[in-house]
């Protein structure tokens, strides 16, 4: 049968022996493995010296009520997400490069009772947390193409609504259609539907800015957020992106082709409060370009906007 002092040495987590100025007075093999640091190099040694980041004020004050009431201490992944900075030992390291931890601290007692120390736990749940992010993202990215999708894009806008109505910033929506999709997939399969719909994506994210929400809003139609932005101004970022997407070659096996869209502006304000509302009016205008000839920007209902068109209309097909 395993002694305690086996068992410490083998168990798959890490423990931390501490007395009450912080010395290290346990290190086990697992500690040993993750951290690179031997239990004779580091035993005698205040945990601090090694590992300043355990001197945070967040910190001290758990493993001080540890120390002082005897209760227990948790440091969540979700709120820290490391109590001690090891490099992460699984092939995500790319995607986090310190391992994840859920760790704990309880107190030492002697025979007395009196608390002479504690022991921290180090959980490795890094290979958790990266599925859990995976799961999260499917939540709200569209598979085909890695934009937000309908719902999450749903949810910023109603956030930026309510930042507006806190704070009385303004922001525009962008809709975009493309022009004739359906013949691409007509006369040249779904799958070249599906390679236009992703670069079309790629060439959304270069144009807007970082703080700019791009989504799939469903089918060929697109959604651009654009938080402290006026519609005169996203006129002319919806411009930029008509004529981007009107000079780009797409090349999808031997073919060279090309593609316009058409888009729609609308700005928060009278007549756009809502989420419907503001939706539906940047729709109006998507459609009003549609109906005027395509490969154009439309902004609602206001003429003192510009309106962006090529003089002809484009003949791809």
């Amino acid at each position: 049968m395993l002694d305690n002092a086996q068992i410490i040495e083998t168990i798959d987590l890490g423990l931390i022996v501490l007395d009450r100025g912080m010395v290290v007075r346990g290190w086990n093999r697992w500690m040993e493995i993750h951290s690179g640091v031997s239990a004779q190099e580091i035993i005698g040694t205040v945990i601090t010296d090694r590992y300043p980041n355990l001197g945070e004020p967040k910190y001290r004050r758990m493993l001080k009520s540890v120390l002082t009431f005897g209760s227990y201490a948790y440091f969540s992944q979700k709120l820290h997400q490391y109590l001690i900075p090891l490099e992460n030992p699984h092939s995500t390291v790319e995607q986090m490069p310190y391992m994840q931890q859920s760790c704990s601290a309880a107190p030492l007692r002697d025979q007395q009772g009196m608390i002479t120390g504690l022991f921290i736990s180090v959980h490795d749940v890094t290979e958790y947390t990266i599925y859990e992010n995976k799961l999260l993202e499917m939540t709200k990215i569209d598979s085909l193409t890695r934009l937000y999708n309908r719902s999450y894009l749903d949810k910023r806008l109603t956030e930026e609504l309510e930042r507006t109505h806190r704070f009385g910033n303004v922001f525009s929506v962008i809709m975009i259609d493309v022009d004739y999709f359906k013949r691409i997939n007509d006369t040249r399969g779904h799958l070249c539907g599906d390679y236009t719909l992703r670069q079309l994506a790629l060439i959304l994210l270069q144009v807007v800015r970082s703080v700019d929400f791009v989504g799939r809003y469903g089918g060929e139609e697109f959604c651009c957020v654009l938080p402290e932005t006026s519609a005169a101004n996203a006129c002319i970022l919806a411009e930029c992106l008509r004529k981007k997407i009107a000079d780009e070659q797409f090349v999808y096996g031997q073919e060279r082709f090309s593609i316009t869209i058409s888009l729609g502006v609308a700005e928060y304000g009278d007549g756009a409060d809502t989420l419907e509302r503001l939706v539906g009016l940047a729709d109006a205008a998507l459609y009003q370009a549609k109906r005027e000839g395509r490969n154009r920007v439309v902004c609602a209902e206001s003429s003192a906007l510009p309106l962006f068109a090529d003089d002809q209309e484009s003949s791809v097909w």
